[in-house]
């Protein structure tokens, strides 16, 4: 009998069998995929985001209504300690002007083998092509069905995004405990372009500020043939899900009076293109956007360049979001992240009830809440084995 079954080999559940092994418990990981690690890879492709770099209050801040929650995890588990963790699995890491935290050779791919090895000197024992099936610690495998009898268990199953990275959501069906309905987070948003927009399909959006809600920030985002996406819709895309219209500034250096006075200039024969590129050098790709969601164009074009409301359709389907709201609601757990009603059963990372930003905060808490799953299951196995009435 294994001390501890992992089902997940995610970061969250690599993080509880790490602890868990380092404890001297023997741990079984079981993932239903063919290769651990799959959404990990995949944000590593454009460099492994691992955290941000920035006083921690202002981290915590990032996790919004979960910030509660998620505080003591991230507490002893945050941005300093990821990144030690990292440095401790023989990793260079390097801080971008922008505060986000990376290897120095960007992939994910070397972190993952240094601690896969880690993990397997550890005693790990990691099953691929398991598929968990609900009930008891069932399994699909390519041998057949495989049952197990931990004596405990982390729940590490992640979202409802990326189902064909192993995160497709399929445990809320059967796992009988309190759960937040899913909905996508990190995602983009679709749009009914018109015919003159396919011109700038993938055509970056720079140096404009995106408003909704009350999230407002500068940044950048990418005009694709379904839509709006990159990370500054990201950044919004919560407040945008919650119903509160996208507003941008495509002119953010310059104040509405100042566009006003431009715009005021004569401008004799030169096209209203010509007119915008000359007057506010304003790019083709704004005035684009300008001309889509602008129309028919008013006397006064100063207010529309200064907050121009997008029309969307809506978000990308869940399983295009980059991760999800949703899942486990933390009233449902204890402190050591074990469910309140299968004592010896814990749960961590993208299936519990949080969101966050792009930008080092996933990984982050996905790491922390890891490490928490783990470290309760050590404690629960030491209560446990204590004699009865020992101090």
């Amino acid at each position: 009998m294994k001390d501890a079954l992992v089902i997940g080999a995610g970061p969250a559940g690599l993080m509880a069998a790490d602890v868990m092994s380092a404890a001297g418990l023997s741990v079984l990981v079981a993932e239903a995929k063919p290769s651990v690690g799959r959404k990990f890879l995949m944000a590593g492709k454009s460099g492994l985001n691992l955290t941000k770099d920035e006083p921690f209050a202002r981290f915590l801040s990032a996790y919004e209504d979960s910030a509660p929650a998620l505080r003591p995890m991230l507490e002893s588990f945050g941005p300093k300690e990821a990144v030690a963790w990292a440095e401790g699995l023989g990793q260079d890491m390097f801080t971008g002007s922008s505060g986000r935290v990376f290897p120095t050779v960007m992939k994910g791919s070397p972190l993952l083998r240094a601690w896969l090895a880690r993990l397997d000197a550890q005693g790990v024992e990691i099953r691929t092509r398991w598929r968990w099936t609900g009930g008891a610690y069932r399994f699909d495998t390519p041998t057949g069905v495989e049952e197990v009898a931990p004596r405990t268990c982390v729940l590490a199953c992640g979202g409802a995004s990326w189902a064909r990275l192993g995160s497709d959501g399929a445990w809320a069906e059967w796992i009988d405990v309190p759960l937040a309905p899913f909905q996508p987070a990190n995602m983009g948003f679709e749009v009914a372009w018109s015919s003159h927009m396919a011109k700038h399909f993938g055509t970056p959006v720079k140096a404009v500020v995106l408003r909704a809600g009350d999230k407002q920030l500068r940044a950048e985002f990418v005009i694709s043939e379904r839509g709006l996406e990159g990370g500054g819709i990201y950044a919004v895309s919560r407040a945008m899900r919650e119903g509160h219209p996208l507003l941008l500034d495509l002119l953010p250096d310059l104040s509405l009076e100042e566009v006003r006075s431009k715009l005021a200039k004569p401008r004799g024969k030169a096209s209203l293109s010509n007119f915008l590129r000359k007057a506010l050098k304003l790019s083709a790709e704004k005035q684009a956007l300008l001309m889509e969601f602008a129309r028919p164009l008013p006397a006064d074009l100063a207010p529309l360049i200064k907050a121009l409301p997008v029309v969307h359709t809506g978000p990308r389907p869940l399983d295009e979001a980059i991760s999800t709201a949703g899942g486990v609601r933390f009233d449902a757990l204890d402190n050591a992240l074990m469910l309140r009603d299968r004592p010896g059963v814990f749960a961590a990372g993208e299936m519990l009830d949080w969101e966050a930003p792009t930008g080092g905060y996933l990984l982050t808490a996905c790491l922390a809440t890891g490490k928490k799953a783990g470290d309760g299951v050590v404690s629960y196995l030491n209560e446990k084995s204590r004699p009865s009435g020992s101090a």
